[in-house]
C-alpha cells in the first residue's frame, strides 16, 4: 500500500501551497458567473490557459441587457475587450491550443475566430502549438491579478453553460446559431492566495515555450481590494493544495506523470470509499490499479459516474470502446460486490454529458482539475489538477466535513435530493452504491451500467488503446503502446500489490443480480 500522505511535492504532485479561502463550483452557471466576477474586479492581470476558447460565449445568458459597460456585456469576448481597454493597466493574455483544423471544424473555428476577433485589441491571445501533432493543451487554469485563481474541468466555451438542474426544456442551454445542446456536468474550484502564484509560473512557462516571450510573474500586492467573487461564500478558509500536472516528454522537455502517480497514490490509499467522476474512466493501469482494491477483502467501494457516451464521433469509436472494457475488468473482479457505475440523466431520461474531472477518497482527499482517466491525460497532453487532503485528527475535521458534504452534495444534485436526504440514505443503506439506488428508486435519474459483451471491433480498439496513446512515442505505433502500458503496471506494484488470478462470483448488488463472474481478462493484453 501507499503511504500514509497521499500529496508529496515532488513526487505525487509538482508543489503544495497555501490557499487562503477556497470555493467549489458546480455545473457551468456559477462556474462562469465567479469568472465575470473576477474579470470585472480585476486591476493588473488576467491570465488565461485553454484547451478551447470561443469569444460568442455567453457567461450569464439569463442576463442579457445591452449597454456600453462590462459589467453587462454578455459575450466573453467583448467582455475581455472593453475591460481591457477601459483599464490600461490590466494584462489580460489568453494561451489557447492551436487546435488542428479537423477538431476545430466542428466547433466552428472558434479558437482561430477569437484570433481575429482580438486582432487590434489590448487582449494578448495566443495559439499554442508547443506539442507533439499527437498531443493537445488541456489544461484549463485563469488568474487574476496573480492571487485568484480557477482551476476547471470546462473550458469557457459556447456550450458549456448549464444549472444543477439540468432542465431538459432551459432556454439559455443554445449554441450562438439558436440550436440547443445537451445537459452538462462540470466541476471548477476558485482559490485566493499563494497557491495562484504557483499556477502564475506555470502559465508563464507555458507563454514562454509557446514563443511568447519570457513572462515575469510579479508578486501580487495584498493591500487592494480582493478579486473573489462576489456572492460566492467560501467552503474551505486556509487550506493546503497541492497541484498536480501532465506534461509530454517532447524536445528539451522531460515527462512529467505527477497526475498519474497522485491517482495511483489515491487509490492505495482509499479505505472505506473511492467516488469518481470523470469523463474517460479508460486507462489500463488506473483499471489495474481498482481491480487489486476490489480484490482485498476489506478495501474500498468503488463508486463511478461517467456519460453514457461520448459526444464525438471519434470518441464514440475509441474511448467509448474502452470505457466498456474497463467497466467489464471491474465487475468481473469484483468479487465482493463494492463497484459500481452509473450514468446520470435528466428528468425527461435524456443522457447528461458528465464532463467533470473529480476524485474523492473517504472524507480524507479530493481532487478537481482537467485530467481524464485515460492513456493520453496521464501522460501525452497537458494537464493541471489541484488535490486537498485532510491533516489527521481534530485540524483536519472540519476539511473531512467539507470533502464528505461536497461528495454528498454532488450525488444529491444529479437525484435532484437535498444533502439531509442523501445523508440519511447513506446512514440507512451504509454504502453509496445503495444509497444511490435508494433514492433514485422513483425518480429514475440514475442509470446503472452493466458489463455488456465487446463486439469484435470494441475489443479489438479496447485491447489495442486505438485513439488514446500513452507518451509521444506510441502515438502512431499502438504495438508499442501495449508495451508501455505494460511497463506502466510496475508503477502500480510501487504502489499495491498485485490482485489475485481468479474471481468467485459476486453477491448481488444493491439494486439488483450482477451477471455471473468470470475468470479475470488480464486489463492490459500481452504483447
Amino acid at each position: 500500500m501507499g503511504g500514509d500522505t497521499i500529496l508529496r511535492d515532488g513526487d505525487t504532485c509538482w508543489r503544495t501551497s497555501r490557499a487562503d479561502a477556497l470555493a467549489f463550483l458546480v455545473d457551468g452557471a456559477d462556474y462562469f458567473a465567479a469568472v465575470k466576477a473576477s474579470m470585472l474586479t480585476a486591476r493588473r492581470s488576467i491570465w488565461l490557459l485553454a484547451w478551447t476558447f470561443d469569444a460568442l460565449t455567453r457567461m450569464q445568458p439569463d442576463k442579457v441587457e445591452r449597454s456600453g459597460s462590462p459589467e453587462t456585456a454578455d459575450r466573453l469576448g467583448l467582455l475581455l475587450r472593453r475591460i481591457s481597454a477601459l483599464n490600461p493597466g490590466l494584462d489580460v493574455r489568453i494561451l489557447c491550443w492551436d487546435i488542428p483544423a479537423a477538431i476545430s471544424a466542428s466547433q466552428g473555428f472558434a479558437v482561430q475566430r477569437a484570433a481575429a476577433f482580438f486582432k487590434g485589441s489590448k487582449v494578448q491571445y495566443r495559439l499554442d502549438k508547443s506539442l507533439p501533432n499527437s498531443a493537445c493543451h488541456h489544461q484549463k487554469v485563469m488568474i487574476v491579478d496573480g492571487r485568484l485563481v480557477f482551476i476547471s474541468g470546462g473550458d469557457l466555451s459556447t456550450d458549456r453553460w448549464d444549472t444543477c438542474d439540468h432542465d431538459d426544456a432551459d432556454p439559455r442551454r443554445r449554441l450562438p446559431n439558436l440550436r440547443r445542446y445537451p445537459a452538462r456536468h462540470d466541476v471548477a474550484t476558485v482559490m485566493e492566495g499563494p497557491i495562484a502564484r504557483d499556477c502564475s509560473r506555470l502559465f508563464a512557462e507555458r507563454w514562454e515555450r509557446s514563443g511568447g516571450g519570457r513572462l515575469g510573474v510579479p508578486a501580487p500586492d495584498y493591500s487592494e481590494e480582493s478579486p473573489w467573487p462576489r456572492g460566492v461564500t467560501p467552503d474551505l478558509i486556509g487550506q493546503t493544495v497541492g497541484l498536480a500536472r501532465t506534461e509530454p516528454n517532447w524536445k528539451t522537455h522531460t515527462l512529467v506523470r505527477e497526475n498519474l502517480r497522485l491517482h495511483l497514490a489515491t487509490i492505495a490509499t482509499a479505505r472505506k470509499t473511492l467516488y469518481i467522476e470523470n469523463q474517460y474512466l479508460t486507462a489500463p493501469t488506473i483499471v489495474e490499479a481498482l481491480r487489486r482494491r476490489l480484490a482485498e477483502p476489506d478495501g474500498p467501494e468503488i463508486v463511478s459516474i461517467g456519460p453514457e457516451s461520448s459526444p464525438s464521433f471519434f470518441d464514440r469509436m475509441t474511448m467509448d470502446s474502452a470505457r466498456l472494457a474497463a467497466i467489464e475488468a471491474l465487475s468481473a473482479s469484483d468479487v465482493h460486490g463494492r463497484f459500481s457505475a452509473w450514468t446520470p440523466r435528466t428528468t425527461a431520461g435524456k443522457p447528461i454529458i458528465v464532463h467533470s474531472k473529480v476524485t474523492i477518497a473517504d472524507d480524507v482527499f479530493l481532487r478537481i482539475g482537467s485530467a481524464n482517466l485515460n492513456n493520453r491525460s496521464l501522460g501525452l497532453d497537458t494537464e493541471c489538477d489541484m488535490a486537498i487532503e485532510a491533516e489527521r485528527g481534530e485540524a483536519g475535521a472540519e476539511t473531512r466535513a467539507t470533502i464528505a458534504t461536497f461528495r454528498n452534495l454532488m450525488i444529491g444534485h444529479y437525484l435532484g435530493r437535498s444533502l439531509l436526504q442523501v445523508e440519511a440514505a447513506m446512514e440507512k443503506a451504509g454504502t453509496l452504491a445503495g444509497a444511490i439506488a435508494a433514492l433514485d428508486a422513483s425518480h429514475h435519474r440514475f442509470r446503472r451500467v452493466r458489463p455488456r459483451p465487446l463486439d469484435p471491433v470494441e475489443r479489438f480498439i479496447s485491447d489495442w488503446s486505438l485513439g488514446d496513446p500513452t507518451t509521444p512515442g506510441d502515438a502512431w505505433r499502438p504495438w508499442v503502446r501495449r508495451r508501455c502500458l505494460r511497463e506502466q503496471v510496475g508503477l502500480v506494484d510501487e504502489f499495491m500489490p498485485p490482485a489475485t488470478a481468479e474471481s468467485p462470483a459476486p453477491p448481488p448488488a444493491a439494486d439488483g443480480p450482477t451477471p455471473p463472474a468470470r475468470a479475470r481478462r488480464t486489463v492490459i493484453p500481452p504483447v
